[in-house]
């Protein structure tokens, strides 16, 4: 061990116990239930304990992966999710900027204060105004027959095919608020005399955004891509088991809610066990390869 790692240690040490607890912490509740994905490669019931439950190898992901149940929760968790990324990950990033771009003072304290609240709201509380705001009585009804849209009410809830963008919509009403801090922040910290300078250089507005917010913004819209990416399979659960219905179901069910179901509903804990483990090791190879496209791209490594 270098004396001079011995040296930093020691004037770090007030810093290095406050890292214990943290540490300690992490281990317990993150690392040691790992050990439990062996169920997936086990035939595991509630009268078993891990180790003693007989090994099946691979049969519970043969098992997944020939279940058209499985496809299809597959099929709506990437169209939802990929979706929301398109949708979902930009729309911060314009409001961000939009709201950068106001003049300091009530009416921008408000927008931004306006934005932040539906992020407060519950899914259980989102999903029943979604219930009364589209049923055949409720809000859109009412607007899209005024304007002639409409010539009967339709409740859109239980329309398989109005499901995915129903999710999409209401998820991005609820976080693009909340999703605007870390991009003002960032707005915040850029030097104020790039933006004098292009102005005398007579730039305009767009051409601001475009060459010097934008820019100065990459590298934290890289790692918030690479962490969206990396989330990609993983969809909402909260917003899907207050959404779904047995008429939407078809369009409705993704892979957190086929797990749930699978897992403690009917009690096979093997079979979702593996499941969520093939959908874990997915989303890790996403995140290598975005972070390895991002970083050739913005020649600047997240990790």
């Amino acid at each position: 061990m270098k004396p001079n790692f011995l040296k930093r240690y020691k004037q770090q040490l007030p810093l290095q116990l406050m890292v214990i607890p943290g540490v300690i912490f992490m281990i317990i509740f993150t690392y040691i239930p790992i050990y439990g994905i062996v169920v997936a490669f086990k035939s595991f019931s509630v009268t078993d304990t891990i180790s003693s439950a007989p090994w099946v190898g691979l049969n519970n992901f043969k098992i997944a992966f020939s279940d058209p149940f499985f496809w299809s929760a597959v099929r709506n968790t990437l169209a939802i999710s990929f979706l929301k990324l398109l949708i979902g990950f930009t729309a911060p990033i314009l409001l961000a900027i939009l709201i950068f771009e106001l003049k300091a003072g009530l009416f921008k304290r408000s927008v931004q204060t306006i934005s932040y609240l539906p992020h407060f709201l519950s899914w259980i509380v989102v999903g029943g105004m979604l219930t009364s705001w589209l049923s055949t009585t409720g809000l859109l009804n009412s607007f899209l027959m005024t304007i002639g849209i409409l010539d009967e009410p339709r409740n859109f809830l239980v329309e398989a095919q109005s499901y995915w963008m129903i999710a999409v919509l209401s998820d991005v009403w609820k976080s693009v608020g909340w999703g605007t801090i870390i991009y003002l922040a960032t707005m915040a910290s850029i030097d104020p005399t790039y933006y004098e300078a292009a102005k005398i250089d007579g730039a305009t507005k767009l051409q601001q955004i475009w060459h010097i917010t934008l820019p100065l913004m990459s590298f934290i819209i890289a790692l918030m891509f690479v962490l969206a990416v990396g989330g990609l399979l993983g969809s909402n659960l909260d917003q899907t088991l207050v959404l779904i219905n047995p008429l939407n179901a078809s369009r409705a069910e993704v892979i957190d809610s086929y797990v749930y179901k699978i897992g403690l509903v009917q009690g096979d804990f093997s079979y979702a066990t593996a499941v969520g483990l093939a959908i874990s090791i997915i989303s890790l190879i996403l995140v290598i390869i975005t972070h390895k496209i991002t970083k050739k791209l913005n020649n600047r490594s997240i990790f």
